[in-house]
């Protein structure tokens, strides 16, 4: 070890931490799965022999996250932790403790499988939306809340951290700060901008709540947090008969797929939602695919031959 760090990688790792954390560039949540990462690939090193820097090569990584795969951790999983030791040794290299590259750097991440997001037809949206009642002001602040989910496409995390001012419902619009502190404007709609009036007159007795406030309180006049929204959909998707269980982001997929549907284009979408690259947005276009073509199937005179039986979707069978 002549010449080499004498600072053991766990050390480093609580300093990588600070300084995300310092920096702003990562979340409580993900601030803790990154230390959990990371302190599970120092235990396998360790196990190997290895705990300074400069031991580590690509083929401890290789090692590590192959056994991960066998054990069935989903690709999804190993494709995020990839990324953390990626960032953790790019540190490194930064700080002069490793000599030439970046080990994580030499091993791909894994090719993820694209799923079709969980979503509501837009009826089962209505029904949702129209099961929340009430005049008191926690039935108008969720009717609200759900309302700008779906009118907005915003991601629940960036819906709690909204104040009153960061909303315009003389233009129909809110100014959202998303991923990577980007800021983009998302349209409301009258629906949502009616429940947001109400709740706002009845929190402030006839006046406008201040700008600085939360957007959604809590019962303390606290932000809502992101917990918060989950239980409150469980609770109104338990009350519609028949409604399949989708937790919050599934509104978000709802609002993309019914615009999508409706014939928007997909960059517009894009750019709603957020997305940094386009492939993001695309996997909406699958649910989209499937309604388009049962549409297609029912309606263009030229698409089912009379003499070829077919399923009730249209699809043609395998007899």
């Amino acid at each position: 070890m002549d010449g080499e760090s004498k600072v053991p990688l766990a050390v480093w790792v609580d300093e990588f931490l600070l300084s995300r954390y310092a920096q702003g560039r990562a979340t409580d949540h993900t601030l803790a799965a990154y230390g959990q990462d990371l302190r599970g690939l120092l235990e396998f090193l360790q196990g190997q022999g290895v705990v300074y820097s400069e031991q580590v090569k690509t083929i401890h990584l290789r090692r590590y996250l192959s056994a991960q795969r066998q054990q069935g951790l989903e690709k999804s999983t190993l494709a995020r932790r990839l990324s953390c030791y990626r960032g953790f040794f790019d540190y490194l290299l930064k700080q002069g403790e490793l000599r030439d590259s970046n080990p994580a750097r030499l091993l791909e991440l894994p090719k993820l499988d694209k799923k079709v997001p969980g979503f509501y037809f837009q009826e089962e949206m209505k029904a949702l939306l129209d099961s929340i009642q009430g005049s008191d002001l926690w039935s108008l602040r969720d009717r609200a809340l759900f309302e700008f989910l779906y009118a907005t496409g915003v991601r629940v995390a960036e819906c709690v951290q909204l104040n009153v001012g960061d909303v315009e419902l003389e233009e129909g619009v809110a100014l959202v700060f998303g991923k990577g502190s980007k800021e983009r404007y998302v349209l409301l709609g009258s629906q949502a901008v009616s429940a947001l009036r109400r709740y706002f007159r009845h929190r402030a007795n006839g006046d406008w709540p201040d700008p600085a406030a939360p957007l959604f309180i809590n019962h303390r006049q606290g932000r809502l947090t992101d917990r918060s929204v989950r239980r409150l959909l469980d609770k109104y998707i338990a009350q519609v008969p028949g409604l399949s269980h989708i937790g919050p982001h599934g509104l978000r997929h709802s609002f993309a797929t019914h615009l999508l549907d409706g014939g928007a284009d997909l960059r517009i979408v894009q750019e709603l939602l957020g997305h940094a690259s386009l492939s993001s947005t695309q996997i909406y276009t699958h649910t989209s695919k499937d309604r388009l073509a049962r549409v297609y199937m029912r309606s263009h005179p030229r698409a089912l031959d009379p003499n070829v039986p077919h399923h009730p979707e249209g699809g043609k069978t395998d007899k």
